[in-house]
């Protein structure tokens, strides 16, 4: 949990560090070799101009100029009339490369992509599965979903409360009297964290960081989620009752929900949030009140 705290404070850095740079163009001096991040809107290469990775997470990206590595989109059509030295990889969107585009590397794309006469593709071309099907299942493909995630946060759950021990009252108490504070830092690390893990592939040095980043997502947004659930049954029930009875009607209340269409996938990204929140605040009072006891003292 403390590293989670960490990340956070990085994130809010990189955040704000992005924030400042205009969503259009990275360099104007037609050789910029850095990497260049759009959160949203165009993410354009004019003829002439080049740049370092591209990411862009939601808008749009033509290239006419040159990509010095890789170019990845999220959710944005990507149009390619000039050079991608690397690969590319659109997991929402179009890809187009006109008469005389030439990509070194392979293209990775949901959808097969549209190849003028001229265009010139390095490696190979591939599509990537972004979403699974559960409607083509049935009922028995989304209760088998269902029951996956109950088991695995239940097991998540119970694990982050024996862990924490009597720390798991804080968690609770944040929860209670910190409910600002909680939404706001939960909404910084739902958003924050994946913004930080791209931002951090598009560096040598941070790929390691990146990618562990990218594979703890899950866990972490699950321990979010079963501290609302833990926080909702000790509000229910109270102190007195045993945590694994508050933890497990919490829990259950969530699961219940999550049976819903659409409001359970809503209740889902209110409780992570929520949840996220809390455990960070409950970390930085265990943190405050620590350092302040040896004042005390002295």
């Amino acid at each position: 949990m403390i590293l989670v705290r960490r990340f956070l404070t990085v994130g809010v850095f990189c955040l704000v560090l992005v924030g400042l740079t205009a969503p259009a163009w990275a360099a104007q001096d037609g050789q910029n070799s850095d990497a260049f991040v759009v959160l949203s809107g165009p993410a354009d290469v004019p003829r002439g101009e080049q740049v370092g990775d591209l990411v862009v997470f939601h808008g749009s990206s033509s290239v006419d100029g040159t990509v010095n590595g890789s170019l990845t989109a999220f959710d944005a059509p990507v149009t390619i009339s000039g050079r991608v030295d690397g690969d590319v990889v659109v997991f929402n969107g179009r890809v187009a490369l006109a008469r005389g585009a030439n990509v070194t590397g392979d293209v990775v794309s949901r959808d097969d992509p549209i190849l003028a006469s001229g265009a010139t593709i390095g490696g190979t071309t591939r599509r990537v599965q972004t979403n699974v099907n559960w409607e083509g299942f049935g009922w028995a493909g989304r209760l088998a979903w269902w029951l996956a995630v109950s088991i695995s946060t239940l097991l998540i759950g119970l694990a982050l409360l024996w862990l924490t021990g009597r720390g798991a009252t804080r968690i609770e108490d944040a929860g209670r009297t910190g409910i600002g504070p909680s939404v706001g830092w939960g909404l910084l690390a739902f958003f924050g964290l994946p913004i930080l893990a791209v931002i951090a592939l598009v560096t040598i040095v941070g790929i390691p960081l990146g990618l562990g980043l990218l594979a703890a997502l899950a866990l972490i947004y699950t321990l979010g989620y079963t501290a609302t659930g833990w926080i909702i049954g000790r509000r229910i029930l109270g102190a007195r009752t045993a945590w694994v009875v508050a933890f497990l009607l919490g829990w259950g209340i969530l699961r219940i929900l999550a049976l819903i269409p659409i409001v359970g996938g809503l209740i889902w990204f209110v409780a992570v949030i929520f949840g996220l929140g809390a455990l960070t605040v409950a970390i930085w009072r265990a943190r405050s009140a620590d350092r302040a006891a040896p004042a005390a003292a002295g």
